[in-house]
């Protein structure tokens, strides 16, 4: 008990003192940040090992020219003006529809096709870069890593001190859930960093703050599609930081403090010149989203989920999110075990699941087979399960998953039955004429409305929502005429 007493404020000292020699000052915020346990190098190695990891797992690179050589020079000037403009940053557009952007350690900075397509100008997209550089140059990860590494560390000597082993192991989940994030204090600084970062460049610094709100917008509606209209920061990118329309007034209020005298052009005649044919909602290598029918025409199949189901393709599989939290999952095996599809949905897909009503199928002539069971999904209850295997070819089963709650599951049985046989495959020719949607820029004409043009998106639901989000309007605000204005168009 004595050594206890007097070894245990010894640790603490000891960790105090080299948590004290980690900080250092920070160029870019000038404050002091304790980084000891991931240094420069460090960094560029973890961006190194982690950018091949975000390639596979946001579908890769969106491949065209035009618009990976505007993300470089864009990134590139607002990281000229950054307090790090000797690292040797990458810019990367990934493949995926989701809205998001992140850096890695190292310079390694992120935008997805979808946020691309939300975006209506050089100064919002430039914004979004100039918030990620601040991530980088703020040295974000490294705080967050050194913490959790210090964090460890202590409990670890607690743990020892006091004999109990089972704590350090309890704990270190508790520190690494809740520096999973950046904290609210460190967005707050990369949004301040974006704003500063656009200004040197010479751009509206007000386009930080413009992004925001459709970020805004955007969760808004994503909500009304999933069907939970009152629940918009469930579906907000940024959910698990300050509250998006706290960040559009502290970015205003920034934007004041710095902005040119006069007006200052944001660039979105160049910007929107640019992503003109932008691919919406997948592409032909990836498979892609036409209304409710997921087309994939390099593998030339096809499928439709029913009314009310929202398509999300993913990079492994493909998700369909329905009334309830009825779901659709839809993925493939890849070389299945030569087997009947009786055989591999009771007793290898399904081995840990109790079927029942296992039978065979036959869709569009390809054997099938189905079984039903019950799952409980932790936090939302109790779920029907059906499976549907269908061989494609010899190498290739692709599977369904329908889950339905107790309640639904007789009212979507027959939806989810016609899905079941939409499953088709593509001719040759239908493969190479099928193709994903795209942004098409257009000028307002003078008989134009936020109504007529939302008829021209290329959607049977929320038509008008989706032209308001795109380009930024509030609800019931029309256009200007003469101004430039995206559509999703087939």
């Amino acid at each position: 008990m004595t050594y206890r007493r007097i070894w245990l404020p010894r640790v603490a000292l000891a960790a105090f003192a080299f948590a004290l020699g980690g900080c250092e000052m920070n160029p870019a915020t000038g404050k002091q940040s304790f980084t000891a346990f991931m240094g420069r190098q460090d960094e560029l190695r973890v961006g190194a090992e982690e950018h091949p990891k975000i390639l596979e797992q946001f579908g890769g690179e969106y491949r065209d020219p035009a618009i990976s050589r505007y993300i470089g020079e864009l990134g590139r000037r607002m990281a000229a003006k950054s307090e790090m403009a000797d690292l040797n940053f990458t810019f990367t557009v990934l493949n995926s529809d989701v809205v998001n952007a992140f850096a890695l350690p190292g310079g390694y900075v992120y935008v997805t096709r979808g946020l691309m397509a939300l975006a209506s100008s050089d100064a919002e997209l430039g914004g979004v870069l100039a918030h990620e550089i601040g991530h980088v140059t703020a040295r974000h990860s490294a705080q967050r890593y050194s913490s959790s590494v210090a964090t460890a560390i202590g409990l670890t000597l607690l743990g020892a001190a006091i004999g109990d082993g089972q704590i350090v192991e309890i704990a270190q989940f508790g520190a690494e859930a809740y520096l999973a994030s950046y904290s609210r204090d460190q967005e707050s600084e990369a949004d301040m960093l974006g704003v500063r970062y656009l200004t040197r460049n010479g751009y509206n610094p007000f386009g930080v703050a413009s992004f925001l709100r459709k970020l805004e917008l955007e969760s808004a509606l994503r909500a009304k599609l999933a069907g939970k209209p009152g629940e918009p920061d469930r579906f907000d990118m940024m959910q698990s930081h300050p509250r998006t329309s706290d960040r559009v007034q502290a970015a205003i209020a920034q934007a004041r403090e710095v902005a040119p005298a006069g007006a200052v052009p944001d660039g979105s005649e160049n910007y929107l010149r640019v992503i003109d044919g932008l691919y919406v909602d997948g592409d032909p290598d990836n498979g892609f989203v036409k209304r409710r029918r997921f087309i994939h025409p390099n593998f030339r199949f096809q499928f439709e989920v029913p009314q009310g189901f929202r398509i999300v393709n993913g990079a492994r599989q493909v998700t369909a999110a329905g009334p309830q939290d009825s779901r659709i999952v839809f993925d493939s095996d890849r070389r299945p075990p030569n087997a009947s599809m009786l055989r591999y949905v009771h007793d290898i897909w399904a081995h840990n699941l109790s079927l029942s009503a296992v039978e065979p199928l036959s869709i569009d002539g390809m054997e099938a087979a189905t079984g039903i069971g019950r799952v409980t999904v932790p936090g939302r209850g109790a779920f029907d399960v059906r499976l549907v295997a269908i061989r494609f070819d010899a190498n290739t089963v692709y599977r369904f998953r329908f889950y339905t709650a107790r309640g639904l599951t007789e009212q979507l049985a027959l939806p989810l039955r016609q899905t079941t046989y939409s499953f088709r495959r593509l001719s040759a020719a239908e493969a190479q004429t099928a193709t994903p949607s795209r942004i098409r820029i257009v000028t307002v004409g003078a008989g134009d409305t936020t109504q007529n043009l939302a008829r021209r998106m290329a959607y049977d639901d929320e038509q008008v929502a989706r032209f308001e989000t795109l380009n930024g309007l509030a609800p019931g605000e029309q256009p200007r005429v003469g101004s430039q204005v995206k559509i999703v168009a087939d």
